[in-house]
């Protein structure tokens, strides 16, 4: 497996404050580092390159994107407001939790072109499953507005890529905790991009996150899929998600290529999810992806990295679904620390509804697939 990074994406630096929200709180006594912060990615580096699958995996550096290439999603003016808040000297909330300053406009401009340059990678036969180990994360980002950490939607400039490049039919699948709302509205209207997203039942949280990620918020010719899970969904409902919906999806659509938007904060740890995904389910996903990859795309398959908090469990979740995505079926590096049930076990029929009002909102769209 090939996976690309960049040491730009080192410099963004969000700052410190209350969690994600910046400034000074007098009150707090130490200040906390913002979420989405460097070291989050230098953890799940270094899983990579010391744990035990380091040896399957070749390393590959990226490159910056040119402002071409991000306006091909996005909108030139946005564009220009970006880059100007990113100039300093001060950092700037472009929406309540999502801050730039002087470092970050490379760091965007690298995780774009960290992950075009994998999206390449994989459409020239140079690599097949290809990981953008990249930061800040994209997944929310939509093409006139930045939202939750996110200021250029890196697996959405990745499936424009593709289709300039010749795949009729692209899709992507989301399983960060949050609602890809960002790449749902890249797409809304494309009937040639497929885009499936599983996340927690939050909703829209604001005039930066309009779309609710509801069912009902279809697109052209239902090619939008969002399964909305319930809180305390674990391994059990994502993988219902993925085997009851999202692969027949998959298999009826036939894309070209199969792009994933890799998030951890699903897990069962992470301070900004209410789900409870153990390593173990990670794995699970891994392999249904690659074999969902190789049945449908010969094997051509992107994943990009979004959310993933708590640093040390995102990192072994990572090193898990790196194990599936490679067909290890053993565990090579043990989970330490789960324990957290699995709440859509002990209620399946929560996960029974979930499912259902998503194959509802559905089936007039895929006549035969439900």
């Amino acid at each position: 497996m090939d996976v690309f990074w960049h040491e730009d994406c080192f410099t963004h630096d969000a700052g410190h404050g209350l969690w994600e929200l910046p400034g000074d709180w007098p009150w707090l006594d130490v200040p906390e580092q913002h979420p989405e912060n460097a070291d989050r990615l230098r953890t799940m580096l270094n899983v990579l390159r010391r744990g035990p699958i380091a040896s399957r995996l070749r390393w590959h550096v990226g490159r910056a994107a040119t402002e071409d290439e991000l306006a091909t999603v996005h909108e030139r003016g946005y564009l220009d407001a970006l880059r100007a808040a990113c100039a300093g000297p001060e950092r700037v909330a472009l929406e309540e939790n999502t801050v730039v300053g002087p470092g970050s406009w490379p760091a965007i401009l690298a995780a774009a072109g960290t992950t075009l340059a994998a999206m390449e990678a994989v459409l020239d036969g140079r690599a097949t499953k290809a990981y953008a180990m990249v930061r800040p994360p994209g997944h929310h980002a939509q093409p006139g507005a930045a939202d939750g950490y996110c200021m250029v939607n890196n697996i959405a400039l990745a499936a424009a890529s593709a289709r300039r490049r010749g795949a009729a039919r692209v899709a992507i699948l989301d399983w960060d905790v949050h609602h890809g709302n960002g790449t749902q509205e890249a797409f809304l209207d494309d009937p040639d991009v497929l885009t499936i997203s599983v996340h927690m039942r939050h909703g829209s949280w604001g005039g930066s996150h309009p779309q609710t990620g509801a069912p009902d918020e279809l697109g052209a010719r239902g090619r939008n899929a969002n399964i909305e899970l319930s809180l305390g969904a674990g391994d059990s409902a994502y993988l219902r998600a993925v085997d009851e919906v999202a692969a027949p999806l998959l298999r009826t659509f036939r894309p070209d290529v199969l792009l994933c938007a890799s998030g951890f904060d699903a897990s069962a740890f992470d301070p900004n999810g209410r789900h409870n995904v153990t390593a173990e389910g990670y794995r699970a996903i891994g392999r249904r992806v690659a074999g969902l990859a190789d049945e449908l795309t010969g094997g051509r398959l992107l994943l990009t990295q979004e959310g993933g908090y708590q640093r040390g469990y995102a990192a072994v979740c990572l090193h898990a679904l790196v194990e599936g995505l490679l067909g290890i079926t053993r565990p090579l590096l043990p989970d330490p620390i789960a324990y957290v049930p699995d709440d859509a076990v002990r209620n399946a029929a929560v996960t029974d509804a979930d499912l259902a009002a998503v194959r509802a909102a559905l089936a007039p769209h895929w006549p035969g697939v439900f």
